[in-house]
């Protein structure tokens, strides 16, 4: 295995099926008004970093975080393919992110993230790793189908 994590564009023609699958998800569970995902045009934007993992060159996950201010960011679209799942890349990419925030002085992380059940092992993942529910924050409002999370980094 010759997994990679680097920063990427992403319009990159390779990530189509990332963003076509990371869509999919999103809808096939979420009622619209509660879809708070960026397409790949919207992650393109300042004051985002976008990653991408990938294994011997195809591209399996992607996360991204945008800057919400000098010291809070949010992560965006963790995604990992469905025949990739089971192999610890969420945590790889969440870990990549956490390190990369912390290095860019950030001294907080949040995220939104669905309360359905295809949701629970993104939001045991993010419990793992240290974060803690929330109020929400940046422009989000109290949504029945949203949990609000928050890290404090070191």
């Amino acid at each position: 295995m010759s997994v990679t994590i680097t920063e990427d564009h992403p319009l990159t023609p390779d990530l189509s099926l990332l963003f076509d699958r990371h869509t999919a998800d999103m809808h096939a569970d979420t009622p619209p008004e509660s879809i708070h995902m960026m397409d790949k045009g919207a992650l393109a934007a300042p004051g985002i970093r976008f990653f991408v993992l990938r294994d011997a060159g195809q591209p399996l996950a992607m996360g991204a975080y945008k800057r919400i201010d000098d010291t809070h960011a949010e992560i965006k679209s963790m995604h990992v393919l469905t025949e990739a799942r089971g192999r610890g890349l969420s945590k790889s990419m969440l870990e990549h992110l956490l390190a990369l925030a912390t290095q860019d002085g950030f001294q907080r992380l949040s995220l939104e993230t669905g309360a359905q059940p295809a949701f629970i092992a993104a939001r045991t993942l993010y419990a793992r790793a240290g974060f803690v529910e929330c109020g929400p924050f940046e422009g989000y409002r109290e949504d029945p189908n949203s949990v609000f999370m928050t890290k404090r980094l070191a």
